[in-house]
């Protein structure tokens, strides 16, 4: 058997346009939502990630603002611009790219953002509010990884699945999502003990450990749906640096019946859903 590869490319793309057509519909009888992102220091790779932000953002309609600070801005004025950011009209959606300098207090920071205007989801209360049900703005990767699984199996009522990380970010609102879907979930660790087994008992698997290919494709159920959020870059002597997820592809595409590539699986989708957040947020903040 060899694994279904979920084209997040094209299934992000597909979700854009439809945001783009809603953006065009809310635009004509409000305004024209608007995202701000926020980036303190030169990190390389947030800087191509709030390009490639600004970019979507301005390709569904929606208004962009950047915001580039430099590594040494203190937190007091980190916060005292999120503050302005809280008041500003034109503003739906506020992000301040991770990681921060290390000056600066990310939770501090993060509970600072307005929580109608939180759309990265990381606000207590948005996070509050998911892991009980209730509504507020899901995390990004999550809500996208979500979507991934639902485009190879709409149903996921009643299915074991395995979640390896335990992250504020993925690995615990991950678990919340799976759960609202009826799967009966399990999050792995590292302080987990028998790992391959705890995977190998699961019909998904969502794997956000951090590590490049630290899950084999060995251990992996035959017919699991395998959702990689990893993405590791791997520098060989004499060679161009790839990238790379948590999971041993080419071993996994042996026993799996489905699973996201890295690169273009779940990192399209987590772009495509905070555009999507931006637009709900503007909706439900005008009404």
């Amino acid at each position: 058997m060899t694994a279904q590869i979920i084209d997040g490319k094209a299934i992000a793309a597909k979700l854009r346009a439809e945001i783009a057509i809603e953006v065009t519909k809310f635009a004509g009888r409000a305004a024209v939502p608007g995202l701000s992102v926020v980036l303190v220091g030169n990190d390389a790779a947030s800087q191509v990630y709030v390009r490639s932000k600004a970019k979507q953002t301005a390709e569904v309609g929606m208004a962009s603002f950047e915001h580039r600070l430099p590594a040494e801005t203190s937190e007091h004025d980190l916060i005292a611009l999120i503050a302005a950011l809280n008041a500003d009209q034109k503003v739906d959606g506020i992000l301040v790219q991770l990681p921060l300098p290390p000056q600066i207090n990310s939770e501090k920071v993060l509970r600072s953002i307005d929580p109608t205007k939180d759309v990265d989801g990381f606000h207590p209360l948005n996070v509050g509010l998911v892991a009980t049900g209730s509504g507020g703005i899901v995390p990004c990767t999550p809500l996208g990884s979500i979507a991934l699984l639902k485009s190879v199996r709409a149903d996921l009522a009643g299915l074991n699945a395995v979640v390896v990380g335990r992250s504020n970010i993925v690995g615990k609102p991950m678990a919340q999502l799976l759960l609202q879907e009826s799967c009966t979930v399990t999050v792995a660790h590292s302080r987990s003990r028998d790992l391959p087994a705890i995977v190998g008992g699961a019909d998904i698997v969502i794997a956000a450990v951090g590590r490049p290919e630290a899950i084999r494709g060995t251990w992996l159920k035959r017919g699991a749906i395998v959702i990689d959020v990893g993405i590791n870059r791997i520098v060989s002597p004499g060679a161009a640096s790839r990238l790379v997820g948590d999971v041993a592809f080419e071993e996994a595409l042996e026993r799996a019946s489905a699973i996201t590539p890295v690169p273009g699986g779940v990192g399209p989708m987590t772009i495509a859903c905070l555009l999507g957040n931006t637009l709900r947020a503007a909706v439900s903040r005008r009404n």
